[in-house]
């Protein structure tokens, strides 16, 4: 197993933790949230942009890119971080997702695609997304897995766990590229009894890292936080818990103080892109008509470029006439917020504050949707 990333835990609230995630293209100081580049970029961003809001590590995706412009050609590119612009560590996901999203054809030995982009038959199985994971060249690559739309049947949820299980067992044996960790995904649902047996048994296959995968789905925050607390407390304590797909303000304070270290999610960024502001006041549509000669910024207290620069009133305008320079306006925005809010996570950790800095944002964002309070 490579020892390419590891963890190193500096500080611990309650379950809450700080750490540093180090790997071949730098160190990640942890919690942590990862901006989705799905087909190698940030929708509207580039490299500099990212930077700027405070973005250390990236998600892509491997269904996507394997499938346009093809891992081959990505890896004579340079790789990943060649192809695109980004110095830091990078992370694929397997294209577990998809299993959830398309709704492909799975069997035991993998999954049967319709290529997105032309409809032609794609196949993916846990040794090829391996393959081409080795091939885009990122720090972190993800086991293939296979998550369970919710709610479902227990003894559903039990077999696609089961299958996880054993695609990771090949997704192991496949890996061999000694500068790239793999991590593997823990099932189960929303059922605590399969989340803690997934976790443990996908723990003793010597795994760098885990994803929790299979929440954020559409589940209750309590089914969901009960399948996470059950998972992390399976899990060994000296390995980074990525939790996958969670972006929210709410919900990723909520994973922090279970345990979790990592995030992604594509929230900040779509959101930017229906004109939905996120702030630490609450979130609200930048076209509201009340904005239309509003002078002040989304918020003087933050330092993205977008605050330092532009008015509400003009970013109300660029949502209004449909202009571009507002998906990329309002997506920096948004991002260097959604960063902002794991950084103060950590800063509360290390001070042994987590708690307090949590309610502390709760009750701010309590007044919801109130962008005159933000002058």
């Amino acid at each position: 197993m490579s020892e390419a990333v590891s963890f190193r835990l500096e500080h611990v609230d309650g379950a809450a933790r700080a750490g540093v995630l180090a790997t071949p293209h730098g160190s990640v100081p942890t919690p942590a949230f990862m901006p989705v580049g799905t087909r190698g970029t940030v929708r509207a961003l580039d490299s500099r942009d990212l930077a700027e809001a405070g973005a250390v590590m990236l998600l892509a995706n491997t269904y996507h890119l394997m499938l346009r412009p093809g891992s081959d050609v990505v890896a004579r590119l340079g790789g990943l971080h060649g192809f695109m612009a980004w110095e830091g560590p990078i992370l694929t996901d397997s294209g577990g997702y998809q299993v959830l999203s398309l709704e492909p054809r799975v069997d035991e030995d993998g999954v049967g695609f319709r290529s997105a982009y032309d409809g032609s038959a794609a196949r993916l199985t846990p040794e090829e997304a391996v393959a081409v994971q080795e091939r885009l060249g990122p720090d972190i690559a993800m086991a293939l897995d296979v998550p369970v739309a919710l709610p479902a049947e227990k003894e559903q949820v039990r077999r696609a766990m089961e299958r996880t299980l054993r695609w990771a067992e090949r997704s192991v044996a496949a890996h061999t590229r000694a500068d790239q960790a793999l991590f593997g995904i823990v099932q189960g649902g929303t059922d605590p009894e399969l989340r803690a047996e997934s976790a443990a048994r996908t723990a003793a296959l010597g795994f760098a890292g885990f994803g929790i995968g299979g929440l954020a789905v559409g589940e209750g925050t309590a089914e969901r936080d009960a399948a996470l607390e059950a998972a992390a407390a399976a899990l060994p304590g000296g390995k980074v818990r990525y939790f996958m797909g969670l972006g929210d303000t709410e919900g990723v304070l909520a994973a922090v103080a279970r345990g979790c270290d990592l995030f992604d999610c594509v929230w900040p960024t779509r959101l930017a892109r229906h004109g939905k502001v996120l702030s630490r006041l609450g979130d609200y549509a930048v076209r509201r008509a009340e904005l239309a000669a509003e002078s002040g910024p989304i918020d003087p207290e933050c330092p993205c470029l977008t605050c330092r620069r532009y008015s509400l009133s003009y970013l109300r305008h660029l949502r209004v006439t449909g202009e571009l320079l507002g998906h990329r306006l309002l997506s920096i925005h948004n991002l260097t917020y959604t960063l902002g809010v794991l950084a103060d996570a950590r800063r509360g950790v290390e001070k042994g504050e987590f708690a307090a800095y949590r309610e502390r944002v709760a009750a701010a964002r309590g007044t919801r949707g109130a962008p005159g309070r933000l002058r």
